[in-house]
């Protein structure tokens, strides 16, 4: 069978399967049960006017139900300003290529050299690369980084206050890295020093990667840490929110030796998960093993200022299965996105964003406990997020404020709630959401 689309013919599809073994394209999927597969037509309408097609697109994206939203767990209902969807459009930025070829990607590789040069002043770091798929992927990046620096180390420890679905991720790629990964415990919601300084004093311990805040929202003192790190032969690993960074303390005055995280916190729409951007910063003793693009400035034959990819033999066009990291693409669109938006907002903008969440969520925290119905979970210092503890019916209380608009949180055990609220969330949202627990 051809298709329009596709280049290959049929004796190219039959050589290749006779390659791996199968007799049709069908075999490809034979682990996939049948109870799970789709033998039907597609609903597929017949062709379309561009006026039908909008009115189409139209109709289903009415089916959408918006929602207020006081979730986050490491996605947030952050401001969009209105210039960026626009800006992002431009020829001179909007591109598929792959910037391989300096002189045909001048505008693609300046953004990026922005970006690089934006993410290592939020993170405080020497050097950012042209960054990640998303902030998971970036944690596990970071642990593969500090298991290729230390020698015969191939031990990593996560604090268990980092957000579970970038542990399962690591747990992923450390499976199939050869690399052992352990969990350092935590005690009242933030990482236990002590379990800490014994597992380092096992030895063969390559990094540590905490979270900052964690993953219920508490703003943790990492006092200490880069030193009991470092003694131990160590690279010492923040994962952070990166709004927040505008006004809490940066993985680089923590003497952290790798910053990662997600960047969708910055103006990135929620857009059902996707897609987002990580980041991934360091020292620059770590530079030839971070993964992934790095573009640098320099000069052409004339003299005039020109921006071209740097330090390539990290990448896979040339070393292959010897690279630092498999990935090709340098996730540059939202890296654009990320860009625009640190430029609108400069520094007070984002800190004037930071300052209104936290005074948001802390405001809400204790709004609902006046309620007597919540008690906050962690007698800790939070950031604009918090865990609390519900005396009633949790399921039955999520449902009353969906049918009301609202999403009112991350359940994270049985009677336990994590919010998050950022600048959308006014105050007479957050008394709304008071007045529809207090019926």
């Amino acid at each position: 069978m051809s298709y329009k689309y596709f280049p290959h013919t049929d004796d190219d599809l039959q050589q290749m399967m006779q390659r791996v073994g199968i007799s049709s394209l069908d075999d490809l999927y034979a682990e996939v049960p049948e109870a799970i597969r789709f033998r039907g037509d597609y609903d597929l309408p017949d062709e379309m006017s561009e006026t039908e097609v909008r009115q189409v697109f139209e109709q289903l994206g009415a089916m959408n139900r918006p929602m207020m939203c006081f979730g986050g767990a490491g996605v947030y209902d952050h401001y969009t300003p209105a210039v960026i969807p626009n800006l992002l459009s431009r020829s001179e930025l909007l591109t598929s290529y792959t910037p391989y070829q300096a002189e045909i990607s001048q505008g693609t590789l300046h953004y990026i050299f922005e970006y690089q040069s934006m993410m290592a002043e939020l993170t405080g770091m020497d050097i950012s690369n042209a960054s990640m798929y998303d902030g998971t992927t970036a944690c596990a990046e970071a642990m593969m980084m500090a298991a290729a620096s230390g020698k015969k180390q191939n031990r990593f420890l996560v604090s268990d206050t980092v957000n579970p679905k970038t542990l399962q991720v690591m747990q992923t790629y450390a499976h199939y890295h050869g690399i052992q990964l352990g969990t350092v415990v935590s005690r009242d919601g933030v990482t236990d020093r002590e379990d800490l300084e014994r597992q380092l004093a096992e030895g063969g311990v390559a990094g540590v990667l905490v979270q900052q805040p964690n993953y219920f929202g508490i703003v943790e003192d990492y006092s200490g840490f880069a030193d009991l790190i470092h003694t131990n032969k160590g690279l010492f690993v923040i994962d952070s929110i990166a709004a927040d960074l505008a006004l809490l303390k940066t993985p680089g005055e923590w003497g952290a030796d790798i910053a990662v995280g997600d960047a969708q916190s910055l103006g990135i729409p929620m857009q059902f998960g996707g897609p987002y951007v990580g980041y991934l910063c360091c020292t620059e003793k770590l530079l030839r093993k971070m993964p992934g693009r790095i573009v640098g400035l320099t000069q052409d034959n004339r003299g005039q200022r020109a921006f071209v990819l740097t330090l390539q033999a990290r990448e896979q066009h040339i070393r292959r299965q010897k690279a630092t990291s498999n990935i090709c693409s340098n996730q540059s669109l939202m890296a654009l996105f990320v860009t625009i938006y640190l430029s609108l907002m400069g520094k007070e903008g984002l800190r004037e964003a930071a300052q209104l969440s936290y005074a948001g969520a802390h405001y809400l925290c204790d709004q609902l406990i006046a309620t007597g119905r919540f008690q906050l979970v962690y007698q800790q210092p939070f950031f604009n997020e918090f865990v609390v503890r519900y005396d009633d019916d949790l399921d039955g209380l999520l449902q009353c404020l969906s049918d009301e608009g609202i999403f009112g949180g991350v359940k994270v055990a049985d009677d336990q709630l994590m919010i998050a609220v950022t600048e959308q969330r006014t105050k007479s949202d957050i008394d709304r959401l008071v007045s529809l627990i207090n019926l």
